[in-house]
């Protein structure tokens, strides 16, 4: 049997006090009690800690050792229990937060904007990654929650929907598609030159696999790997590329050009592993995610 917690606090009044009555008085406990406790946590180190044939109690130089990391480690403890409490009243924390690349174009600024005025003690870790890394990050529980899209998803990973993604064709404002009245029909597309995300974004093989459904080969003059990179060559080029609504909205150098027929949605959803311990951190974090899709009026997601 090792010393227990209680076998510190009654060391350390004792030593405090230099006499087991007044110690056993703070303590609550009888004089016999403490005594017995304190011979019991000698017995245990194998060692005399208090000097008892003086009129005051006195630690021995044993004593004096162990009791000044028994003070060490109940500051250690106290420290500990107030950051809980601090966690739990988001004073402190920290969260660690995985997207998909698109999500730092037009989420990750607002949700950290929102983040910080309501908890500002929270430290926020963003990680930008592919969705297959994100899931087995949380899985790993390297990762507290992602945001990325509707599955499939690994087993062990919960997806709660939080809105649908649109994409549509993306031109500057000089473009001469800025200016088209209705829908661009798809296969106009073999005419233009784009400017696209690389292959290994998910919304890059969306966009394959609609422009594949169609028959349309458009060329490929620019592969990017960010969102910020497309939006500056579509600006400056007569380049168009392709863009969720969100990123469009949040530009005003850029237009959108609707598709005939447009590209199918996705489902933006946020992760966490299932049976991960939910600190306080990510409850507020889940509340603000979703409180964020209703302000900034995001499509809801579907309920099929």
């Amino acid at each position: 049997m090792g010393p227990e917690l209680r076998h510190l606090r009654y060391l350390l009044a004792v030593a405090d006090h230099g006499n087991f009555t007044r110690a056993a008085e703070e303590l609550h406990i009888s004089q016999p009690t403490l005594s017995q406790q304190i011979k019991q946590l000698e017995r245990i180190l194998g060692t005399q800690l208090l000097d008892r044939t003086g009129r005051t109690v006195r630690l021995t130089d044993a004593g004096q050792a162990y009791a000044h990391h028994a003070r060490g480690a109940l500051r250690d403890l106290a420290a500990g229990e107030r950051a809980v409490h601090d966690v739990q009243d988001l004073s402190r924390g920290q969260l660690r937060l995985a997207v998909t690349p698109t999500f730092t174009a037009y989420l990750v600024g607002p949700l950290t904007a929102e983040l910080h005025t309501r908890h500002p003690g929270i430290t926020l870790t963003v990680r930008e990654t592919s969705q297959d890394r994100i899931e087995a990050g949380l899985l790993t529980d390297e990762f507290d929650l992602g945001i990325a899209f509707q599955g499939p998803h690994l087993p062990g990973v919960t997806a709660t929907a939080l809105f649908t993604e649109a994409l549509t064709l993306v031109t500057g404002t000089h473009h001469p598609a800025a200016g088209q009245a209705g829908p661009l029909p798809v296969r106009d597309l073999a005419d233009r030159q784009l400017a696209l995300l690389s292959g290994d974004f998910a919304t890059r093989g969306h966009i394959d696999d609609y422009l594949a459904l169609h028959r349309v080969s458009p060329r490929i003059a620019v592969e990017a790997n960010s969102v910020q990179a497309l939006t500056e060559v579509v600006q400056r080029t007569p380049l168009a590329t392709v863009l969720p609504d969100a990123v469009t909205h949040d530009h005003p150098h850029l237009t959108p050009v609707p598709l005939d027929p447009a590209l199918p949605t996705r489902t933006v959803t946020l992760l966490r592993r299932t049976d991960a311990y939910r600190s306080a951190a990510t409850h507020a974090f889940t509340d603000l995610v979703h409180d964020l899709v209703r302000t900034r009026g995001y499509p809801p997601a579907s309920s099929t």
